[in-house]
């Protein structure tokens, strides 16, 4: 199914509430780095060659003044409110895809406003007076067309969007993600079809849906679904189940972010605590507030996939702190109490405000810079669209149907049954090789590794890690073009240009390429039974007919260690 629905975009928003924070000059490419890589970048920075996905040091090397600005959720969210606040002005029931993204259902409020193009233009120039950024709107059967058609500023007619939709690239699936984790999903579900010669959303659209969901699990249906115009789910439809809501009253009344975001902490518990004990799975959250001027302070939030799997306690606490943070600014209160205002005051013309205040009198300003912080007195939290969990089809990989509180009840069962010790779960710690950077503790136990993460770890193997660390390495050798043995010299380095490696089998590969050798030598201080430590050098290979591999080389041979995806 599909419903009419009114997107508004705000076009790279995550570096828009970068700059306006940090203060970064505006005619300056800028771009946010989440991590090592680029998640956002402005359009100046884009007209340089920068894209979202860049490594840091190839964004520089594509724009040298390119101004890097850390990533931040609660910044992001935060700078946002008054948009939505905005935005609220013309139309209520407003939901928050993400910080940038807002949709609801277009039939009511375009036939409100006398047209889709009438409300469109409302919200544009009601974000534009309230806030000062520009925003794009786009109406169309479904999210991602809804989405698509405001970045491209198309119009899609009634029952057009497959029809828009089929000739589109597989990437712009990415724009109809929650969050930046599902983005990274999504990039690699794209990177998957491509491979499989699927370029097109009218490609995946035209497979059948038994197959898609055989062969990629839940986000490929939930792909398929938006490639055909569809909805997973809709702004608006009807609830199965009654709204569950918990709900605390502040006494003492409380305006700082940690001690509202510590209230709703135990409300997060409690409503997943509901939700699992009646079997119940929900796709929003309404987070609500009472302050003490009597101001009632509403968002709704869309959840990553519903359910328990991606709807954990520590989630819906984000979620809280996020809002609060939005709501405890000074731009938010302002907002929520110049709507208290006296109508008949508000309807005064400037003029009258001047005639009756004086030539000499300041001019009224809605928006005072002291206006005190906010004291909030109450704060809920509501399950929207609830249904049960039998109704949600669950996936391999685990996922909303509760397969994590499942796998974590089988899990306790198997540990009971073999000992404490005998059920292992591994997890990254520090250390210089692979295999240092293992740490197996058993299930449950929550003591902290033996080697901190946060060390600096000198001589530590860069990135990508490997995917899968053999049991035992794998002896091999390396030969070079002439079939002579390649072996390291701490000094010289190799003898020669690896060319070949020979498995144990005696199954001969070609080497395609190489990095490396990174030397280490772990406790040269120290002397074993088999005498002083030696060095080895990691060498990173791919081949014209392996997975790519990460090998030891020490003075008397070679060892494979890991193996790469």
């Amino acid at each position: 199914m599909s419903t009419r629905t009114t997107v508004l975009w705000v076009p790279d928003w995550p570096v828009v509430a970068a700059v306006a924070a940090l203060e970064v000059p505006a005619h300056l490419p800028a771009a946010v780095l989440a991590g090592q890589r680029v998640s956002a970048v402005n359009a100046l920075a884009r007209l340089e060659g920068v894209r979202r996905g860049m490594r840091r040091r190839q964004a520089q090397g594509c724009c040298p003044e390119l101004e890097l600005l850390p990533a931040d959720d609660a910044r992001d969210v935060r700078m946002f409110e008054p948009v939505a606040m905005a935005a609220e002005t013309v139309v209520a029931g407003l939901e928050v895809v993400r910080p940038g993204l807002l949709l609801l259902p277009a039939g009511g409020a375009s036939r409100y406003h006398g047209s889709e193009d009438a409300l469109a233009e409302r919200l544009v120039e009601a974000v534009a007076q309230g806030t000062g950024h520009e925003c794009a709107v786009g109406t169309a059967d479904g999210l991602l067309a809804a989405v698509v058609a405001a970045r491209i500023g198309a119009w899609v007619p009634p029952g057009g969007s497959p029809q828009f939709l089929a000739s589109r690239p597989m990437t712009e699936l990415a724009f109809a993600a929650v969050t930046q984790e599902g983005s990274g999903q999504v990039d690699e579900l794209v990177d998957l079809l491509h491979r499989l010669g699927l370029r097109r959303l009218g490609q995946l659209a035209a497979l059948p849906s038994a197959d898609v969901h055989a062969r990629f699990g839940r986000l490929g249906v939930w792909a398929h679904l938006l490639a055909r115009g569809d909805d997973e789910r809709p702004p608006v439809r009807r609830r199965p189940e009654a709204d569950l809501d918990v709900s605390t009253e502040l006494d003492p009344p409380v305006d700082r972010v940690d001690t509202a975001t510590f209230a709703g902490r135990r409300l997060a518990e409690d409503l997943h605590a509901m939700l699992v004990a009646r079997g119940l799975t929900c796709g929003r959250l309404e987070i609500a507030a009472r302050t003490d001027e009597g101001v009632d302070l509403v968002r709704v939030w869309r959840t990553d996939l519903g359910g328990w799997g991606g709807l954990s306690p520590s989630r819906i606490t984000d979620r809280i702190r996020w809002q609060l943070e939005s709501w405890l600014t000074t731009t938010a209160v302002t907002t929520a109490r110049s709507r208290r205002l006296d109508a008949r005051t508000r309807r005064q013309s400037s003029a009258d405000l001047a005639a009756a205040t004086g030539p000499e009198a300041p001019e009224w300003d809605p928006h005072p810079e002291d206006t005190p912080s906010v004291t909030l007195v109450r704060l809920s939290v509501t399950a929207l669209d609830v249904a049960p969990a039998g109704v949600e089809q669950g996936r391999l990989w685990g996922g909303p149907s509760g397969g994590d509180l499942r796998a974590h009840r089988v899990l306790d069962r198997v540990q009971s049954i073999v000992g404490g010790s005998g059920l292992l779960t591994a997890t990254v710690q520090g250390g210089r090789d692979v295999r240092e950077q293992v740490h197996l503790r058993p299930w449950g136990d929550q003591s902290d590794p033996e080697r901190p993460l946060d060390r600096p770890w000198p001589g530590r193997l860069p990135a990508p890690a490997p995917a899968t660390v053999l049991p035992e390495p794998e002896s091999v050798q390396v030969h070079d073009a002439a079939g002579a043995p390649v072996v390291l010299d701490a000094r010289a380095g190799f003898s020669g240009v690896p060319t070949w490696v020979v498995w144990g089998a005696g199954r001969r590969s070609r080497v395609t390429g190489w990095a490396g050798p990174w030397l280490l030598m772990s406790r040269w201080w120290a002397q074993d039974q088999a005498g002083p430590a030696v060095v080895r050098g990691h060498v990173q290979m791919t081949f014209d007919d392996e997975p790519a591999a990460l090998l030891t080389a020490t003075p008397t041979g070679w060892a494979c260690e890991a193996r790469y995806d």
